[in-house]
């Protein structure tokens, strides 16, 4: 009896030894929580390098940020829906919400970012007044930038829309075309080298700094700071209140973030928070 009891006891401490060192492999085989980049997805241009900015700035406050480039505005949506990605910060809340409806994503707006007011340029006249009747404009394809650039160009006089269509106009939309203005639309990353080939373009100010150009200095008109169209971080829905975004907000909206801002862009980019 006693042999036995003892061999159950020596049994009974094995078999806890085992599962205690097993339990510990497990923890540590198991990458903590703050190991895991926050994937973030960005268009190429002021978008990426202000990421860039604010990577480092969460890297202080041990959140670490993996950056993720797209070349066009359909991908980071298309991208983030998938999982691929955690979060985006290229889009407006015009652009989100259409998206949103015409594809049914479960993506949300989270804070707002920055605003790239769009502008006019041309390389063949120097002022609006020097358009010739015909001429040709170019604007971008997407429904919210179109709308967005046909609005501009009311503001300017170069055309009327219909009474009501806000930012939802297209081109079919053009009530008045006096001068018989010829509207070219193309992708959004398209337009800027558009400029050789068209009397006028309407241009996202990421794709217009991207090519060069200075919204402040080369452009004939552009937006005012009260433009509905601020940029906004996006995530699914269930990360909403997840503490990873919030760190990443924090990190967005810092002094550091702010001040690279307004000193690299120098005016063409307008903080929105």
């Amino acid at each position: 009896m006693k042999r036995y009891t003892k061999l159950l006891t020596v049994f009974l401490i094995l078999a806890f030894t085992v599962v205690v060192l097993a339990g510990c492999g497990k923890q540590a085989s198991a990458p903590a929580a703050s190991d895991k980049p926050l994937k973030v997805g960005v268009t190429a241009g002021p978008h990426a390098e202000i990421m860039d900015v604010v990577k480092k700035v969460a890297e202080k406050d041990g959140l670490k940020i993996e950056i993720v480039e797209f070349n066009d505005y359909v991908q980071p949506n298309v991208a983030l829906s998938q999982g691929d990605i955690d979060a985006n910060s290229f889009q407006h809340q015009p652009y989100l919400d259409n998206m949103v409806k015409d594809r049914q994503y479960d993506i949300v707006f989270v804070t707002k970012t920055v605003i790239f007011p769009m502008a006019i340029y041309s390389k063949k006249v120097k002022s609006l007044n020097e358009l010739n009747p015909g001429a040709t404009i170019a604007i971008p394809n997407d429904p919210t930038n179109g709308g967005r650039a046909l609005l501009l160009l009311e503001r300017q006089g170069l055309l009327k829309l219909k009474p009501g269509v806000g930012l939802k106009a297209t081109a079919a939309d053009i009530a008045e075309n006096p001068k018989n203005f010829k509207v070219k639309e193309l992708d959004a990353a398209q337009v800027p080298r558009s400029l050789e080939d068209v009397d006028l373009a309407a241009i996202n100010t990421n794709y217009a700094i991207t090519a060069g150009l200075v919204p402040n200095k080369d452009s004939l008109a552009i937006e005012d700071g009260n433009s509905p169209y601020a940029n906004i971080i996006a995530v699914k829905a269930k990360d909403k209140d997840n503490p990873m975004i919030a760190k990443f907000i924090k990190a967005y909206q810092s002094e550091e973030v702010k001040n690279f801002v307004n000193e690299h862009f120098k005016g063409s980019v307008i903080v929105a928070w």
